[in-house]
């Protein structure tokens, strides 16, 4: 196990180039494949990639908002604690891997971007506490429980269909959670990762001689509470820094919460999982200036997804608009039967992300696909929609886009974590796999 994570290490220092690189990269193998296997045009294939280039700002909002709000969640002072008291439990190298990649695990079940900012604070905190434990794969196992969210309840996909006027609505209604996140196949799935996901990091430990550590001064937490000066505040710094205000607000914010959930049950949706990580937000940060102080600290991991959704708006205008998606689809389901259809729809998932980091983005090009052949081959539409949300997921521990915030907080680059990552991608893989074949 040394010598292969060490492999990958090597390999991915060498080659794996900045994830902007990455998306440009991406950009131009799109538009070859584009030219290959379909009939467009170079001229068409560029008109496809502007057209498409801004496609995607609403769902970047949402997803900006997630982040967001599941940042300052994880940096408000009542998760610190508990993280550090957490962190305190750890005793050994292995004992820290094990347990930031379980909190990282159940984190990302919750919120997809509550789940990379814990893992990644988590992971800090037990660099600094415990010694001699390999800096990089702690963020590696912290990065290797996003896997999960496409399973969890922020899970773009199943969160999508489960949305009144959602882009399929009329060809197979609305789909609730229960028959998604909390069906039986993919409950099981997900407890098989929290049991083979931990254990393989652990595995992946390097020996004392290989292992990178870092200097716990280097650690330091950033400034996150405002200093207040009492007798000196002007009326306008008072009203930033009352707790009656956040109190009042993140009351109001939870009394809709309650009247939503008790009219509409515990239907979730982005927006939803939004509102109520911004309110817990205000509350548990007590005052606006905490919070907001708490927001600017958290739109800087935000900046990479700014940047360059755009980018990948524009490959799915190439990949939509040329028909190149349905090709890459179709070469899956044509070979498919009823049995095989979620492993093979699971595999063209995965192979997709690589080119589509994005859950909502990925199931409005692959939908129209998968649900005509899966009504045609009689295969349970949630399934297949959830073998599409974890295909999304399961390679997104190679696509470096959504590492960034990770990464942005453990001052780390992608090369550092995807050697360990590449590993826990073929393991997932069979995992996920076997669970869509025989559940």
């Amino acid at each position: 196990m040394k010598v292969i994570v060490s492999f990958f290490n090597r390999l991915m220092q060498r080659y794996l180039p900045d994830p902007f690189l990455f998306v440009i990269i991406l950009t131009f193998v799109v538009f070859g494949l584009g030219l290959l296997f379909t009939d467009s045009s170079p001229y068409a294939m560029v008109q496809y990639w502007g057209e498409g280039f801004w496609g995607l700002l609403m769902f970047t909002m949402q997803m900006v908002l997630v982040l967001v709000t599941g940042h300052v969640l994880a940096s408000s002072k009542i998760f610190k604690n508990g993280l550090s008291a957490l962190a305190s439990k750890a005793n050994t190298p292995g004992q820290a891997v094990i347990i930031v990649t379980v909190i990282s695990l159940i984190a990302s079940w919750i919120n997809w971007g509550f789940g990379l900012v814990i893992g990644a604070l988590f992971a800090k905190e037990l660099a600094r506490q415990v010694k001699g434990v390999d800096y990089r794969l702690l963020i590696a196992s912290a990065y290797s429980g996003f896997i999960i969210w496409h399973g969890g309840i922020s899970g773009s996909t199943p969160l999508t269909i489960a949305t009144p006027g959602h882009f399929s609505e009329d060809l197979i209604g609305i789909i609730p959670t229960s028959e998604t996140i909390f069906a039986g196949f993919n409950l099981a799935i997900t407890l098989a990762l929290f049991i083979a996901l931990p254990i393989m990091n652990r595995l992946m430990l390097p020996s004392k001689k290989e292992a990178v550590m870092i200097d716990p001064e280097l650690l330091k937490e950033e400034i996150t509470a405002a200093t207040i000066e009492k007798g000196h505040l002007t009326p306008a710094e008072r009203l930033e820094n009352s707790k009656i205000l956040s109190m009042l607000i993140g009351i109001f914010g939870l009394i809709f919460l309650f009247y939503y959930f008790s009219s509409s049950g515990f239907q979730l949706n982005l927006d939803i999982v939004n509102f109520l990580f911004l309110f817990l937000g205000i509350l548990f940060h007590g005052t606006p200036k905490n919070f907001l102080i708490a927001v600017t600290n958290a739109v800087k991991g935000a900046s990479g997804i700014i940047i360059q959704f755009p980018f990948y708006a524009g490959i799915i205008g190439m990949m939509t608009a040329s028909g190149l998606a349905a090709v890459i689809s179709n070469a899956f389901i044509s070979i498919a039967n009823e049995q095989t259809f979620p492993v093979l729809t699971f595999l063209s998932a995965g192979l997709i992300n690589v080119f589509i980091p994005s859950g909502g983005g990925q199931w409005a090009i692959q939908a129209p696909v998968i649900l005509d052949a899966a009504i045609a081959l009689d295969v349970s539409i949630p399934k297949a929609a959830m073998a599409v949300a974890w295909g999304d997921a399961w390679t997104n521990l190679i696509q470096p886009f959504w590492a960034l915030p990770a990464l942005a907080i453990a001052g780390l680059k992608a090369k550092d974590i995807m050697g360990f990552c590449v590993l826990t991608l073929f393991v997932s893989g069979v995992i996920i796999s076997l669970g869509f074949l025989l559940i």
